[in-house]
């Protein structure tokens, strides 16, 4: 079958507006649904981290109450245990695209931290762009786009629609007020159309070959998405 590449943040902080790190890394539900649905079709899932680095599970993305109850979270827990490439990615820098059928980035408020501004990651996404192959990306991970310019200075993703985390979601979340900036307001400016949805209820957007979730209860129905592309 097909190899798959996850882009993974690398970052376990994300800065907010006052200088404070907020503790971070991936969301888990958004690696684990998409890495169970991958590998049940048969696929290999290959994770790419900047440098190389093994990357953190956001602490938040555990507690039972954002997992609909501690019996989901710890079955999401063990999943983590399992997903054996998490423990072995191999440097962003040195990804071929042409290696992977798909591309897929999970989300957590890690990508604000280090994809949104790492120019490597931004090169990938605008050549997965442009190849055509099945691009998905879920919940914070959009924010990774913000780095993927063009020749002429404008981000290659202006005019297509995606979802991402929105703005609702953000306060409701308990956070916006903190941040330096909110992941809705920043794709808007770089001319991405956001398209939301309702708070926290699952919403898959598609275009062209961009595939986009709006929070981690997306990250399941994009996974089976981007199956039907793979075919």
């Amino acid at each position: 079958m097909s190899k798959i590449l996850f882009v993974v943040t690398g970052a376990d902080t994300w800065t907010l507006a006052d200088g404070t790190e907020h503790p971070t890394g991936f969301w888990a539900e958004e690696a684990v649904a998409p890495y169970e649905a991958f590998r049940a079709a048969g696929h290999e899932v290959v994770v790419a981290t900047p440098g190389g680095v093994e990357p953190t599970v956001d602490p938040a993305s555990l507690a039972p109450e954002v997992n609909g109850g501690q019996e989901n979270a710890d079955r999401i827990a063990k999943a983590l245990e399992s997903f054996a490439e998490l423990r072995r990615p191999v440097r962003l820098e040195d990804v071929r695209l042409d290696d992977y059928a798909a591309v897929f980035y999970p989300g957590g408020h890690g990508p604000m931290e280090d994809l949104a501004v790492n120019a490597d990651s931004g090169r990938l996404l605008a050549r997965a762009l442009e190849s055509g192959r099945p691009l998905g990306v879920v919940c914070h991970g959009p924010a990774a786009l913000l780095a993927a310019v063009g020749a002429d200075g404008g981000n290659v993703f202006a005019g297509y629609e995606v979802a991402a985390f929105t703005n609702d979601e953000e306060v409701q979340g308990g956070l916006a007020d903190r941040a330096k900036w909110l992941l809705q307001d920043r794709l808007t400016e770089a001319g991405v159309i956001v398209r939301t949805g309702e708070p926290w209820a699952p919403h898959v957007v598609t275009d062209r070959n961009l595939v986009t979730g709006q929070n981690p209860a997306s990250s399941a129905p994009l996974a089976e998405e981007l199956l039907k592309r793979l075919g």
